[in-house]
């Protein structure tokens, strides 16, 4: 079965308080459904129209788990604390068998 990935490329970090809150949130309810953080952060080398901005990607089992964690009452609350401290692409992507 092909797992899942939560992908998420920041174009702009305007309020890291709500940033962190948001991740005091998340945390929690990315680990109920199993998802493990493979990528946060770090170096980045953008090509093409990439921006060299915080990337995080986060593996789940499935891709239905990837989006039942996203659709679930505790990542809301998170995305809820986040509100308009970030502007970001976020995807969710189903992997190769």
């Amino acid at each position: 079965m092909p797992k899942g990935y939560w992908v998420s490329a920041y174009r702009t970090i305007s309020d890291p308080e709500k940033l962190a809150a948001y991740n005091q949130l998340a945390a929690p309810a990315v680990q109920a459904f199993d998802g493990r953080t493979i990528v946060r952060g770090g170096r980045v080398v953008a090509h093409d129209a990439g921006i060299a901005e915080r990337t995080v990607v986060v593996e789940f089992d499935s891709f239905e788990q990837a989006v039942a964690a996203h659709d679930s009452p505790a990542y809301q609350e998170a995305l809820a604390a986040l509100s308009d401290g970030v502007e970001r692409d976020f995807r969710i992507v189903e992997g190769l068998d």
